[in-house]
């Protein structure tokens, strides 16, 4: 809380993961983010282009004006609300944004929002080679040795099937974990080669 606070425009994942990324991305980076915040203005700032995805219909209305206040015009800033509970989140309009991209054709992804599992899936694909996945709050979703709370330990295996095909489909890319004690974020890098092929 103590970095929230001195970092006021810093987004919401661990300190040491922010620092990598603002080494890490270029200015000529095409991303995608879902769920928005205060990451949609810093990531905005570091790329060319930007395509957000947001399910709340006032915090969407919220970010909208601040990108406009700081004159932020590259962004492609989406609405699309959460689902019915029992609907099935492979078919949610708002995961379908990650289907929509063309293969290969982002250099950085942050899951941050609803259906994480499944727009995960959806993402490995549209990374290029050496591009990055960036999961906030990865130690509920993937077994590690982390101490965060409501860390998966293992043998744990991963809350869903989606999670468990995106465990696999990572196995060969490199990871960087990082921790605050209190959540962790997770940066994959792709290999050249690495499949992540469409999940049907």
């Amino acid at each position: 809380m103590l970095y929230q606070r001195r970092h006021p425009g810093a987004p919401w994942l661990t300190p040491e993961a922010t620092r990598l990324l603002d080494s890490m991305l270029r200015p000529s980076d095409i991303g995608a983010e879902f769920g928005s915040g205060r990451s949609t203005s810093w990531l905005a700032r570091r790329c060319t282009h930007l395509t957000s995805v947001e399910h709340d219909e006032t915090w969407h209305a919220t970010v909208a004006a601040t990108l406009a206040v700081e004159g932020i015009t590259h962004v492609d800033y989406q609405y699309h609300p959460r689902d019915e509970p029992d609907a099935p989140g492979d078919r949610s309009a708002y995961a379908q944004v990650a289907q929509f991209l063309g293969d290969e054709s982002i250099d950085f992804a942050l899951v941050d929002g609803l259906y994480r599992d499944y727009v995960t899936l959806f993402l490995l694909p549209k990374i290029k080679p050496g591009g990055m996945l960036i999961i906030a709050d990865v130690h509920r979703y993937l077994p590690s040795q982390s101490m965060s709370p409501f860390s998966l330990r293992p043998p744990a295996a991963p809350p869903t099937a989606g999670w468990e095909q995106a465990a696999a489909a990572l196995a060969g890319w490199r990871r960087i974990w990082t921790s605050s004690g209190v959540w962790d974020t997770a940066i994959f890098v792709k290999a050249s080669g690495a499949g992540g092929r469409p999940f049907r």
